[in-house]
């Protein structure tokens, strides 16, 4: 069987990653080929492709909006395109790996050659490389200088202020000192997303000079504008060094001296005496024309936002609406990122609402996905929605944009403002939003809107076939282009065929996590799933050294993936007085189910697994009959409905 591997990120990492990386390998069961996906999301690199596997491939695809590294994947056939493509075409990306068209990696000076024909715009991927790295900055300061003033704010005659003397400002200036950081990493990380290291220090100097204005004359800064423009510069500055040819003798201090002098030089001095000055006053005129904007003007800006925000639900357009009202956010404009916060929401919650109000117009998967949905909006992940855009793009996208729109318009007529680079009534919770309560009505109403116009224009499901509603001849090629995200079908469909009433413990006895994994290994070894205990337990416990496997909502999922494992199967059990996780919510968990997977299979069965789960504990109810069933039988009985 041929073998290929593969690469997914995004610039924020939540959802299109994973998605890729899930359609990839769907497509790749279809064609009969093996593949491998590592993919780059907000945790860090997971699945990690090793030299063998990558030794091994008959070539790479490389689905991402940020630069990938490609030093390890010298001499392989490649084919390099954004993660949306990864989403929608999975099957065409592998062909064209199987067919050999694709372009190789080529050794030499630490070179790579480039796909100049790639679909994906690289100008667009340098800039998500800054963006990508640019955000938790901004969430970090937004945040803490959110939590200053709410917990520790006092009114004035100015509106509410943190006192100087108090523990309070202290938080305001650490959240105020990240906000610094903002434009020399943006500039910084375009830089070397165009040159690699060699760009990131010109770039990150070129991004301080944007964001001091004292530093050329000027009473204003550049901003964001002045740190993307010092952030391309660079780059192209440093590449073009890179390839004056120069001897063998001083080719292994280019990298670390030359280039980045050299670069970091041409930059500086450019930004000083020509760039500087005109773009701080076309970003300063650009920043008080946004803050003198009234009535029907900021309305109109508003309803653009909205649309670019639910159009494609965290592709490039949804990044540049929200990369502006970010930026936006250190000029002190907060109206801006309150409408496009509020917009970000409205989708999912939206459609997830929709399954609500009218089951009949949804298949039980669909009203499945509404819960996530649902709840993903509430945490404002826009990409919750994508699964029903996926099964009808013409009935839904549509629906989605108007409520959006409608949701920022209430925003931006109600002096929304949002100071922290996020959206959500996750960021109205935690004391982001000034005008709160508008906020959370803007939310209200959109999601409405889009509730009652999708459910208005889709047809009534079959219930007896199960079928989705039946689409014009558009519709289903439209629904070609874009993957499903249904989970991939492998050896099970629902949760009990990987679970027997033996692998079920109706009340753990252990009181500590390390316990309770013990007991739980324990049934699997007893059914044969596993061949070595001490084995499995290190894999068990590495993974949650990584990062606690407690979910929150009183849930655990730790999972291993090993050589150890015969075959994919998991164990559940519940600990009825909780057990400490380290949950991200603080709760202690109570269910607590164990996957356990073979190594061979861990991209396949291990998200499939997870999916299942986290489809349906998302439902309140489900959680709670689950927790007060006492015996096995009742137990199982409420475990067969996970599917």
């Amino acid at each position: 069987m041929k073998k290929i591997v593969a690469v997914t990120a995004c610039p924020t990492g939540i959802a299109h990653t994973y998605m890729a990386a899930e359609n990839l390998q769907k497509a790749a069961a279809e064609l009969g080929v093996e593949i491998k996906v590592e993919t780059q999301g907000s945790v860090g690199a997971e699945n990690v492709l090793t030299s063998s596997d990558i030794q091994d491939a008959e070539g790479v695809i490389f689905a991402a909006d940020k630069t990938i590294e490609k030093d390890r994947f010298q001499g392989l056939p490649y084919v390099e395109v954004g993660v949306q493509d990864g989403v929608h075409r999975p099957k065409e990306l592998i062909e064209q790996i199987l067919q050999g068209d694709a372009k190789t990696i080529q050794t030499g000076n630490g070179q790579e050659t480039k796909n100049e024909d790639k679909q994906q715009n690289p100008i667009y991927r340098h800039l998500m490389n800054g963006v990508s790295f640019m955000i938790p900055f901004i969430v970090v300061g937004g945040l803490l200088i959110a939590i200053s003033i709410s917990l520790g704010g006092v009114p004035t005659e100015d509106g509410m202020a943190v006192p100087e003397d108090s523990v309070w400002s202290i938080i305001e200036a650490i959240g105020a000192s990240a906000f610094t950081f903002m434009v020399p990493i943006l500039a910084g990380f375009i830089a070397m997303s165009i040159a690699d290291r060699p760009g990131l220090a010109p770039g990150m100097i070129g991004g301080l000079l944007a964001a001091d204005g004292s530093i050329y004359g000027s009473e204003a800064e550049a901003g964001f504008i002045g740190g993307i423009i010092a952030g391309f510069l660079a780059g192209y500055v440093a590449l073009l060094i890179k390839k004056i040819p120069v001897p063998k003798a001083v080719q292994p201090v280019m990298p670390i001296i030359f280039i980045p002098v050299l670069s970091s030089l041409i930059v500086g001095l450019l930004f000083v005496f020509v760039i500087g000055e005109p773009v701080a006053f076309v970003f300063d005129s650009l920043t008080q024309w946004l803050e003198g904007l009234e009535g029907t003007n900021a309305i109109l800006l508003s309803l653009i936002l909205g649309a670019m925000i639910s159009f494609d639900m965290g592709g490039p357009v949804n990044k540049v609406a929200f990369l502006f009202g970010a930026a936006m956010i250190t000029e002190g404009n907060l109206a801006i990122m309150g409408a496009v916060a509020t917009a970000i929401a409205i989708p999912p919650i939206g459609l997830g609402l929709a399954t609500f109000i009218n089951r009949k117009k949804y298949d039980q998967s669909e009203r499945e996905t509404g819960k996530a949905s649902f709840t993903m909006g509430l945490f404002g992940i826009t990409e919750g929605a994508i699964p029903f855009a996926a099964r009808d793009p013409f009935r839904v996208i549509p629906t989605i944009m108007i409520g959006s729109m409608a949701g920022a318009a209430i925003a931006m007529a109600a002096n929304v403002g949002g100071s922290v680079a996020h959206g959500g009534p996750i960021v109205g919770v935690l004391g982001a939003i000034d005008g709160v309560i508008m906020f959370f009505v803007a939310i209200l109403v959109g999601s409405v809107i889009t509730a009652i116009l999708v459910n208005l224009i889709k047809k009534t499901v079959t219930e007896n076939t199960g079928s989705a509603p039946a689409v014009s001849a558009s519709n289903d090629q439209a629904k070609e282009q874009i993957a499903p995200t249904q989970p991939s079908t492998v050896s099970f469909e629902k949760l009990t065929d990987l679970i027997n009433k033996d692998l079920i413990v109706p009340t753990l006895q252990s009181n500590t996590r390390d316990g309770v994994i013990d007991e739980l290994i324990d049934k699997l070894h007893e059914e044969d799933v596993i061949t070595d205990v001490r084995a499995f337990r290190e894999v068990i416990l590495e993974r949650e050294a990584e990062g606690s496997t407690g979910l929150g909502m009183q849930i655990a999922i730790p999972h291993g993936k090993s050589d150890h494992v015969k075959e994919p199967a998991v164990a559940f059990g519940i600990q009825r007085d909780g057990v400490d996780w380290n949950s991200l919510d603080g709760e202690h968990a109570t269910l607590i189910f164990m996957i356990a997977v073979p190594k061979e299979r861990e991209g396949d069965d291990h998200l499939k697994i997870l999916q299942l789960l986290s489809r349906k504990l998302m439902d309140d109810k489900f959680r709670e009959d689950l927790s007060k069933a006492t015996s096995m039988d009742d137990i199982y009985e409420r475990l067969d409905e996970i599917r």
